[in-house]
């Protein structure tokens, strides 16, 4: 992988993402309970939003559970599904929505073209995330928005922490195994960035768990969320690392009942398309009431000391 930017490799992206579409497309949904999850409390916080919209566009939709929730709640006129994956596409047309083949490396939409854009568990794979929000940006209406949930800041720490440990004890060295997070603290930020209004970050904790930390790492298989970052290992682990690593996830996580916990940090994004209506800071000094006034407090200039009140 010789560009910086090119964290995941997109041949792997797209090998993962057709084979969770495959057991999809066979009856195989086991393991899309949590996108089923995540993608509830995405249409239960646009519930706070209180206006229509004319257009909306789902992307990387896999089964369009969003844009289907968007049509049946009858929150938009128009719903587009999108997504690169032939076999994920189909599903959203068997749905009955309005589909198109594209993905977060492929946006064929003009400027200016929905009212709302969304994304569930899917933008964590990004390679650029700041220039695909700016292109997300670009899509939107004046005071259109942007709502999106993605894994980040503690996601699968347990499996991060063993498998690390167990191959650095096993084989002396550490490869790279489960991606970057993108930090709470951060997303707001890059919302910012990307030329977002109002911009608003936060995280929900999903804990599940297993029997083993092998029926984990199967059920990520299943899910697509496989290992695609490009500076992995490309020669088989040693079957003892995963020995180890199990052994210290019992040792160090399993529950009286011998199942492990994972734990899941969403980090759900809201942001708006800059439009005239909406709120903005008051230029400074234009407050129609001094702070000092409120606090019953006496104003002091800046370097000046304030005088200690009497005991």
């Amino acid at each position: 992988m010789t560009d910086p930017m090119q964290i995941f490799d997109p041949t792997a992206l797209a090998r993962n993402r057709s084979g969770a579409s495959r057991r999809v497309r066979s009856g195989n949904t086991h393991a899309e309970f949590l996108f089923e999850e995540v993608a509830d409390r995405l249409l239960d916080r646009l519930d706070d939003v209180a206006r229509p919209f004319a257009a909306a566009l789902e992307l990387d939709a896999r089964r369009g559970i969003v844009a289907a929730g968007l049509r049946d709640r009858g929150r938009a006129e128009t719903v587009i599904a999108a997504d690169r994956d032939a076999g994920f596409a189909e599903r959203c047309r068997h749905a009955g929505l309005p589909t198109v083949r594209a993905g977060h490396d492929f946006l064929p939409f003009a400027p200016g073209s929905f009212d709302l854009v969304t994304s569930c568990l899917a933008l964590h794979w990004v390679n650029d995330l700041p220039g695909m929000l700016v292109r997300i940006n670009r899509m939107l209406k004046p005071d259109g928005l942007f709502q999106a949930a993605l894994f980040g800041g503690e996601t699968l720490t347990e499996l991060r922490a063993c498998l690390m440990d167990a191959e650095l004890e096993v084989t002396g060295g550490v490869s790279p195994r489960v991606s970057p997070m993108v930090d709470l603290r951060d997303a707001a930020g890059l919302l910012q960035r990307a030329g977002f209004a109002l911009p608003v970050a936060d995280v929900d904790r999903i804990t599940v768990t297993y029997t083993s930390p092998f029926t984990l790492m199967a059920e990520l298989r299943a899910m697509g969320e496989g290992n695609a970052i490009g500076e992995r290992l490309r020669r088989p682990t040693r079957r003892a690392v995963f020995l180890h690593a199990a052994q210290l996830y019992a040792d160090r996580h399993a529950g009286p009942d011998g199942r492990i916990p994972a734990t899941f940090d969403v980090v759900f994004l809201h942001g708006w398309h800059p439009a005239e209506s909406q709120p903005a800071p008051l230029r400074p000094g234009s407050a129609a009431n001094r702070l000092a006034d409120a606090l019953d407090g006496k104003e002091a200039s800046a370097g000046d000391s304030v005088p200690k009140k009497p005991n």
